[in-house]
């Protein structure tokens, strides 16, 4: 925790994440570079390869949903 008491506020981990949404929402997946093959698997690994560098030491879990009984998680 740091000297708030957080893990990470969540206007920082929006600043973090929000531009990385926004590169895959709507969009055509496959032409997203490193998405060349866009499973949930791909996808959560490219999330947490674009993330992890800007999260440092803390440790981060992504959960895609691809519907409410099946997703694909990632912890680094």
């Amino acid at each position: 925790l740091d000297e708030r008491g957080f893990v990470m506020d969540y206007a920082e981990l929006e600043a973090i994440v929000n531009p990385l949404i926004s590169q895959v929402d709507h969009r055509f997946l496959n032409d997203i570079e490193g998405l060349d093959n866009p499973s949930s698997e791909v996808i959560v690994h490219w999330f947490m390869a674009k993330i992890k560098p800007q999260i440092g030491a803390r440790a981060v879990t992504i959960r895609l949903y691809e519907t409410p009984r099946y997703w694909a998680e990632l912890t680094a």
